[in-house]
């Protein structure tokens, strides 16, 4: 909580810094993209590691590494010597960092508590993300307003302290399987190999590109609508962030209360459709109420999105496999975000944000019935099939009933 609350700071914070320097929406595009692109370079090759070598040694690693890349930004901005290069820079040394980072958590989670719980743990594990959410954007936006950015980034740096701690004070069972020595390229291959042999999970991975691509990409559309459209300011900003994260917080308490019942596919089409029209509905508006409500609905339903799709795959994956898929989910989950970056970035720099909105939206909700109908029309046909067989059954019961009867009065 401590940790992440930090990193929400310092992702706000850093939003506004590189619109303060270059006041350009597509260069805070660029921005992001840097981030997310090593994760397309680097991805499968750190899903064959994250199978081999214990996942709390990577964590450990990642966070202190991490930790050292906030203070090195922190340093730059109180001595006014930052640029937007230097920003780059962090940013392409943190996406590499995340790379490893990200499927290392995931299957970790999986060691800590197992299949059953799985669902509630992602779904908890948000909450704490979301309250984060909601806590530092706010906290950096006043901060950045009254003392300054470069104490967003310093705090962050200090708040790595609290999960590399709690990382060593956590103590599984779960340990990687000895696997035989074999090359990288092979193992890699062996891992897609099984993952395009589920129709399943391929369906899953394809929608999670959509949404992950045109449907959140927040840390470039909502600073640029709130200073364009909204007129506010980096105060405002951050209250438009919390308000992501309290929609997302409150879906992700809902969907924990509900893990009971497994993760349900039907969720992955439907809730798609939802986001795009609410990013349309988010564009076409001036109003800042308005659009914090919306905002907070569009966090509702991705955290739902999210949740669903990660314990749907985890739970749906062989152990052997589960660093490589989730690699792969990696990859599409925050690979995607370099071309979403620069897309919503380039509609932003020529149309306006509304507009870059209204687009990202239009583009979720076509591409998302492309992939989804099919499966729709499958699950709908399922369901009418099952309702004609319970008829059907129900008929033949009480038809055999009533003969039964007449036989009894006959005799």
């Amino acid at each position: 909580m401590i940790s992440v609350t930090g990193t929400w700071m310092q992702t706000t914070a850093q939003a506004w810094l590189v619109l303060t320097l270059t006041e350009s929406p597509l260069l805070l595009g660029i921005m992001g993209a840097a981030r997310f692109a090593p994760l397309l370079v680097l991805s499968l090759f750190a899903g064959v590691i994250v199978d081999k070598v214990p996942k709390r040694t990577i964590l450990l690693i990642t966070q202190f590494v991490s930790m050292l890349l906030a203070l090195i930004l922190a340093a730059l901005v109180f001595s006014g010597f930052v640029r937007y290069w230097h920003i780059l820079v962090l940013s392409a040394l943190l996406g590499t960092v995340k790379t490893f980072d990200i499927p290392a958590r995931q299957a970790f989670m999986f060691e800590l508590v197992g299949k059953e719980t799985l669902l509630n743990a992602i779904a908890l594990n948000s909450s704490v993300f979301n309250l984060a959410r909601i806590i530092g954007p706010s906290v950096a936006g006043i901060l950045t307003a009254v003392a300054g950015m470069g104490w967003a980034f310093l705090i962050n740096g200090v708040s790595f302290i609290a999960v590399i701690v709690g990382l060593y004070m956590i103590q599984t069972k779960g340990t990687p399987k000895q696997v035989r020595k074999t090359r990288t390229m092979p193992e890699i291959k062996a891992g897609l190999k099984y993952l395009m042999s589920s129709t399943s999970l391929k369906s899953t991975m394809a929608i999670l590109a959509v949404v992950a691509t045109f449907g959140m990409n927040y840390n470039v559309l909502i600073p640029v609508f709130a200073r364009e459209v909204l007129g506010a300011d980096a105060t405002g900003f951050g209250y438009l962030m919390s308000s992501l994260g309290v929609g997302s917080l409150i879906g992700a308490l809902f969907v924990a209360t509900r893990s009971k019942r497994g993760p349900r596919k039907i969720r992955l089409y439907i809730i798609p459709l939802v986001v795009a029209t609410l990013f349309v509905l988010t564009g076409l508006n001036t109003s800042f109420f308005l659009s914090a409500v919306l905002v907070g609905l569009i966090g509702f339903f991705n955290i739902g999105f999210t949740t669903t799709a990660n314990s749907f795959v985890q739970i749906n994956t062989e152990d052997r496999y589960r660093g490589r898929v989730m690699s792969v989910y990696s990859l599409i989950f925050a690979g995607s975000s370099p071309f979403g970056n620069l897309y919503v970035g380039g509609i932003a720099d020529a149309l306006g944000a509304g507009a870059s909105f209204v687009i990202a939206g239009l583009t979720t909700g076509g591409l998302s019935l492309l992939i989804c109908w099919r499966r729709l029309r499958i699950w709908l046909k399922k369901e009418k099939t099952t309702e004609e067989t319970l008829g059907l059954i129900d008929s033949k019961d009480d038809q055999q009933s009533i003969d039964i009867t007449q036989d009894r009065k006959s005799a």
